[in-house]
């Protein structure tokens, strides 16, 4: 797995997830359960990987949306 998208929006996250879905691209969230140990405040990242195969095609999808990747 390979990282596409680290961010503390969660609206983003569910967006990007949506798109993946949409395309038929696997994708999983890392650091959901972060919320508990942080208090719900949103200081961690949450991060959304994906196969790496299909990275390039997620970080089109991303692209073509205006989702930025920040890296």
């Amino acid at each position: 797995m390979k990282e596409l998208l680290r961010t503390n929006d969660p609206t983003i996250i569910a967006y990007a997830k949506a798109l993946l879905q949409g395309e038929g691209i696997d994708c999983f969230e890392m650091g959901v359960n972060m919320s508990v140990l942080e208090g719900s405040i949103g200081i961690f990242p949450r991060r959304l990987m994906v196969r790496q195969s299909d990275l390039f095609i997620a970080r089109s999808v991303m692209s073509d949306n205006e989702i930025p990747l920040g890296s």
